[in-house]
């Protein structure tokens, strides 16, 4: 199979997955030419930690961290999350600086985004929580899967 084979076959979602999955070195595989890559979308859910009728977080941000993994992991989709700070006005002029958790998705069923975002918006008790998406070009660099636990040779950092 030539490199241009390999690469039309990545687009295809299941074998997007596969790679996802399985870290296969993308530039290995398309021939190590800059830009080459898996087109994907990426998907981001802010959820802000003020409560929707005090205005005031409730928990500690810790909380709601545990509360963001248990929906996913209940979804079975990969994630990451980022803790931001910011600041909006309400539509009556009030100012608020509020903490704010950032979902990031990749290539995520719409589905699993939409039931994503509802259960965090009614867990976290907002009037509404922000879905972006962005088509971006993504490249595995690495090689075998590593155990969670494993040793992360040559590096000088063991995973926890």
């Amino acid at each position: 199979m030539t490199p241009r084979n390999i690469s039309a076959l990545m687009r295809h979602a299941a074998a997007r997955e596969f790679a996802r999955q399985n870290r296969i070195i993308m530039s290995a595989l398309t021939g190590g030419r800059p830009g080459d890559g898996i087109d994907m979308t990426e998907t981001r859910i802010y959820v802000g930690l003020n409560d929707a009728e005090t205005g005031e977080q409730l928990h500690d941000t810790e909380t709601y961290l545990s509360a963001l993994k248990n929906i996913c992991r209940d979804f079975h989709t990969a994630f990451s999350v980022d803790v931001e700070q910011g600041g909006y006005y309400h539509e009556d002029g009030r100012y608020t600086e509020e903490t704010s958790l950032v979902l990031v998705l990749i290539d995520a069923d719409k589905d699993v985004v939409s039931g994503i975002a509802d259960s965090l918006r009614s867990a976290f008790h907002q009037e509404s929580v922000l879905v972006t998406e962005n088509r971006i070009t993504g490249r595995f660099i690495g090689g075998e899967t590593r155990s969670v636990t494993g040793s992360a040779e040559g590096t000088g950092y063991d995973h926890p």
